[in-house]
């Protein structure tokens, strides 16, 4: 006989109970009557069959949110092998299982220890199976099952934004969208109402309202004026559950500006402007301001400002300030206080952007009457005209009147006016001009050739207020009169050939005039008259302002006559006719049999073999280079010989070289021997200077030896007499001093050396006769001789 063994597991389905003590019975309470059992072979090589069952049911149904205080039960497992004497052993495995999920392993029931939320996970897998307590093995095959969570309505519905923003232009028809808003529910859209949001409006009203379903936020209320409000905030609920009462909601913020259309023409606060301005206002300045309103901003509210009649339409000019959107208003030209003082104008403001829609609410633009009063101010004097040119003749003579420029105050006071020259304009003093009527006149000869245009400024200043001033440029053309005689356009020198042939042109001469001549120059050619007939030469006028130099004879020689002056007369035919005499020199040279020259005396005319004038310039300069350098050279070679042996720190030109050596007084013969001053013929022939560098080795000059009682003095003069005269002797002064008394004293030595050798006393009254000088030294001794009698 065949055994099969089954697994019953038994669910519950419907409303929950509260509590999981309660009978299964009980619990089974609103299940349908037919009790759901899963039938699973033992044997898993057989095929499955299932008794007694009238569905396979393979899930379990669990509400959100449990709020019980016991754990929530969830169902029962039960196998048909449970004899009931605790031999199996029921597990669970999957999602969940033994933290969330737990089973009684005896009996098989199944409970949830945590409260579940579907919007966290909706769905868990599990496993159960019964195996033996004893063996461990299982004696059902693994059963899966699934436990869903059921949703209810425990989230409210939330917006995608906390905050919307949203504009929309002003006057705009009614239904005109705004926004639209959005929010969603997290319950579960296929169980009930619970994800169901309708929207509704809470603040806005009744400005704007909402599309309970799409959640459109549009305009309603037609003509919504931006200038009389901006800013509207409007709250919008969404409400789950259909809308219906218990249902959760949530709430947003919608900020909606009003954006700006041109709806406003520009408005002039008053009607009528004034403003003062001075009569010196200089073209283009600002006079003054004036705005026209306009509520609207942006691009809207800019303003065009234009002047549309009064008599100042010429006069002044209206711009528009792009910031500030005013009108400027300027000054076009020069005002005249004297000639009209009030200006009247229209100027009108209008809008650059005008919307088409809005006209029917009347012209955008505005109009204002401004008044400009110009006021007198004291003004420099003006000129007859605003430049002047004058003409004047080169040859006039100096306070020659040349023309007058007049001034005049253009004040109602008419002050008298003073002229003078702008000196920085006139450096030379050429022109002066009479201070009271404004003749300007010649100060100085003038010359067209040198100056053809004076360009100089008169100032006019008021005698009351020198400061008052203007200034007038005057033009003075100097006009040409034929003072200067025609001359050679260069320096003609040419050449004739020995065996030239009569008639034979040689020289082509032409003629320049400083003059100007408005007919244009006509010069005449003539041989000067002491040349005419006795020339080797002629001249012929060609009448084209040019002359020709021909031969009068046949052959020349140039040993005779090397070079011919042929003096020739140059006349202009203005009045009073010019005419200047310009000598050609004409140079005899000896010619090939073609013309050609070969050689000429002049050493202007170069043989045409010769050097060039390159060439000779650049030889030129090599001598002056070479030149140059030897007297370079023999310059530092003179200077190197006249460097001292001994430099010194001071100049060793008038130098006294002092010696520190005292000696042993004259009786020491060892330190100074004066008997080398008495004989030159003593001193070293070979000795030189050793000061300088000699330049040449002259022998000393020998000089005849001095006496033993010669003087020192004389012998003094004999030697600078010899050292003048000496060329070998240094360039500047020398001081020699020589320790020696000499001899020849009345009163021989003075000394009191020797006093202490003597053994006698000394008689010293002799120095009473020796005058007024020695009186003291009288005295002294001649006490202590009293003193030692006494």
């Amino acid at each position: 006989m065949r055994t099969y063994h089954c697994f019953w597991l038994l669910f519950w389905a419907g409303q929950p109970h509260q509590s999981f003590l309660t009978p299964l019975s009980k619990r089974t309470s609103g299940f349908p009557e037919k009790e759901k059992v899963l039938v699973l072979s033992g044997n898993s090589r057989r095929d499955l069959h299932r008794s007694k069952r009238s569905w396979m049911w393979n899930q379990f149904f669990l509400l959100e949110e449990y709020t019980g205080t016991d754990y929530q039960y969830v169902g029962k497992l039960h196998s048909d092998q449970d004899k009931g004497d605790g031999s199996l052993k029921y597990i669970l495995s999957g999602d969940g299982a033994g933290d969330l999920f737990i089973i009684n392993e005896n009996t098989g029931d199944i409970q949830a220890t945590k409260r579940l939320d579907r919007e966290e996970k909706p769905v868990y897998i599990l496993r159960a199976q019964a195996i033996n307590r004893r063996t461990g093995r299982p004696v059902e095959p693994e059963s899966e099952f699934i436990i869903k969570i059921h949703d209810i309505n425990d989230n409210e519905p939330m917006f995608t934004k906390d905050v919307y923003n949203a504009s929309i232009p002003e006057m705009s028809d009614v239904g005109t969208f705004v926004v639209q808003v959005t929010a969603t529910d997290a319950d579960d859209p296929t169980y009930g109402n619970s994800a169901k949001v309708v929207y509704s409006i809470l603040q806005g009203q009744p400005y704007f309202s909402v599309e309970s379903e799409t959640g459109i936020i549009k305009t309603a209320l037609l003509n919504m004026d931006r200038e009389n409000r901006e800013q509207y905030q409007v709250v919008i609920q969404a409400k789950d559950m259909g809308g219906q009462m218990g249902g959760l909601s949530g709430t947003t913020t919608v900020n909606i500006t009003l954006t700006d259309v041109n709806d406003n023409p520009p408005r002039f606060p008053q009607s009528t402007y004034q403003f003062r301005t001075p009569e010196s206002t200089p073209p283009d300045s600002p006079v003054g301001r004036i705005k026209a309103n306009d509520a609207d901003v942006d691009e809207n509210a800019e303003i065009e400002y234009s002047i549309t009649e009064g008599d100042g339409y010429d006069m002044f000019g209206i711009t528009t300030d792009k910031d500030t959107q005013e009108g400027i208003i300027t000054v076009k030209k020069a005002l005249d206080f004297e000639n009209k003082s009030l200006y009247i104008l229209k100027v009108e403001a209008t809008n650059t952007h005008v919307d088409p829609r809005f006209l029917y609410l009347g012209p955008f633009k505005d109009s204002a009457t401004v008044r400009i009063q110009v006021e007198d101010v004291d003004e420099p004097p003006v000129f007859s005209r605003p430049a002047y040119i004058m003409e004047v003749k080169e040859d006039v003579p100096i306070n020659s009147v040349i023309g007058t420029v007049t001034a005049q105050d253009p004040d109602a006071a008419k002050n008298p006016v003073k002229y003078s020259v702008d000196r920085h304009t006139d450096m030379d003093r050429v022109f002066n001009i009479n201070s009271g009527n404004g003749s300007i006149f010649t100060s100085k000869l003038l010359d067209r050739e040198t100056l053809l245009w004076h360009n100089i400024t008169v100032i006019a200043a008021e005698i009351n207020n020198p400061k008052q001033s203007s200034r007038v440029p005057v033009f003075i053309k100097v006009l040409d009169v034929n003072d200067n005689a025609p001359e050679f356009a260069m320096f003609y020198e040419t050449f004739v050939c020995e065996n030239a042939k009569a008639e034979q042109l040689i020289q082509t001469l032409s003629a320049v005039d400083k003059d100007d001549s408005y007919s244009g120059h006509q010069f005449s050619f003539s041989l000067a008259p002491e040349a005419a007939s006795s020339s080797n030469f002629t001249l012929q006028d060609n009448r084209d302002n040019t002359a020709g130099i021909f031969t009068r004879k046949t052959r020349y020689n140039r040993h005779e006559m090397s070079t011919y002056f042929l003096p020739v007369v140059i006349s202009d035919n203005d009045y009073p006719i010019q005419s200047s005499t310009e000598t050609v020199t004409i140079r005899v040279c000896a010619c090939d049999h073609r013309g050609k020259m070969l050689s000429c005396n002049a050493e202007a005319l170069i043989h045409p073999t010769g050097l060039s004038t390159g060439a000779l310039i650049a030889i030129l300069l090599c001598i002056i280079i070479l030149l140059v350098t030897v007297v370079l050279f023999a310059a530092l070679r003179r200077q190197r010989k006249k460097e001292p042996l001994i430099i010194s720190k001071e100049d060793i030109r008038d130098n006294i070289v002092s010696y520190n050596d005292e000696g042993g007084g004259e009786e020491d013969t060892q330190a100074f021997d004066i008997g080398t001053l008495r004989n030159p013929e003593a001193i070293d022939d070979n000795k030189l200077r050793r000061d300088i560098v000699p330049e040449t080795l002259f022998m000393p000059r020998r000089t005849a030896a001095a006496r033993d009682n010669t003087d020192v003095r004389d012998f003094i003069n004999q030697r600078l007499k010899e050292n003048d005269t000496d060329p070998t002797a240094p360039p500047y002064d020398s001081l020699a001093t020589y320790a020696y008394e000499g001899n020849g004293s009345v009163a021989e030595s003075l000394s009191s050396l020797e006093s202490v050798t003597t053994d006698g006393d000394q008689d010293y009254d002799y120095l009473s006769d020796w005058g007024p000088r020695f009186k003291k030294l009288a005295d002294m001794y001649g006490t202590m001789d009293s003193d030692k009698d006494s």
